[in-house]
């Protein structure tokens, strides 16, 4: 692998690892288009270890806080009231799916799951559905006042985010605003429970990303920290963004991008896998 490759995926990966619109999708993408060839999802989830430290040091105080409510409750029944003890729980258990599911089909997600018609159709698909809940989302649940049921289906929705073009924040974002979340409550839920299942499959898939060709050690550190300093920018913007805007924008892109990836794939200028 060379810099150029290094840099450009490295900053790929953290602009749009936060943002509804996929990042493994663009780094298949890219790798694609502009280097000829699949970065691979191994080295995709090692860089995203860049963007997750991007958010453990973004939300440092939240993690924190849920951390030390959800012991406290472990030993005090009265401390179980706490909402923080129930928003850990439900970080917790909205995890599981991803790494059941993630665990069971590893194969397909670093084979079959890459080919680029199958993420043009789930760039388009999955921004459908993001722009239908954006219309039809009462948008009146807060943090404190999620369910175990919209906990678990926010990780349900996180767990198709595996397959690239579905969007691991434009998943769980789109899950949240069916079930009533805000748009700030789906975004922010969205970071906290991504953080163990992406900190776990970085580390797991660690000792594949150096294997042929892939990028030495050094240059997996220039673009993990790439990702960081570019996720952490991203994080920012879109929480501000969110308070006062709708995820429109997003969906537009997605179906632009879907559409213009059909006509490459279908006009023979860029190869499916």
């Amino acid at each position: 692998m060379t810099w150029l490759e290094v840099v450009v995926l490295g900053l790929v990966q953290g602009l749009t690892e936060f943002l509804p619109i996929s990042s493994s999708a663009h780094l298949r993408i890219v790798s694609e288009v502009f280097f000829g060839r699949d970065a691979g999802a191994a080295f995709t989830a090692v860089t995203q270890l860049g963007t997750e430290a991007a958010v453990l040091i973004y939300f440092a105080r939240d993690i924190a806080r849920l951390a030390l409510a959800w012991i406290r409750g472990l030993a005090d029944r009265q401390a179980r009231l706490d909402p923080d003890y129930r928003l850990a729980w439900l970080v917790i258990l909205g995890t599981l799916p991803i790494g059941v599911l993630g665990f069971a089909f590893e194969d397909q997600i670093q084979t079959a799951a890459r080919n680029l018609w199958l993420i043009a159709t789930t760039l388009v698909v999955f921004g459908v559905l993001l722009g239908l809940a954006e219309r039809v989302g009462r948008q009146k649940v807060d943090l404190e006042r999620m369910t175990v049921g919209q906990g678990l289906t926010l990780g349900l929705a996180q767990a198709m985010a595996l397959v690239p073009g579905v969007s691991r924040s434009g998943g769980t974002i789109t899950a949240g605003l069916f079930v009533g979340l805000t748009r700030p409550a789906a975004v922010r839920f969205s970071f906290l429970l991504a953080i163990p299942a992406v900190v776990a499959s970085g580390i797991f898939q660690l000792p594949d990303v150096f294997a042929g060709d892939g990028p030495s050690g050094p240059q997996l550190v220039v673009a993990t920290l790439i990702a960081f300093a570019v996720g952490y920018a991203a994080i920012a913007w879109l929480l501000r963004y969110v308070e006062h805007h709708s995820v429109y924008l997003f969906v537009w892109y997605r179906l632009a991008l879907g559409a213009l990836l059909f006509v490459a794939l279908g006009a023979g200028w860029i190869a499916a896998t």
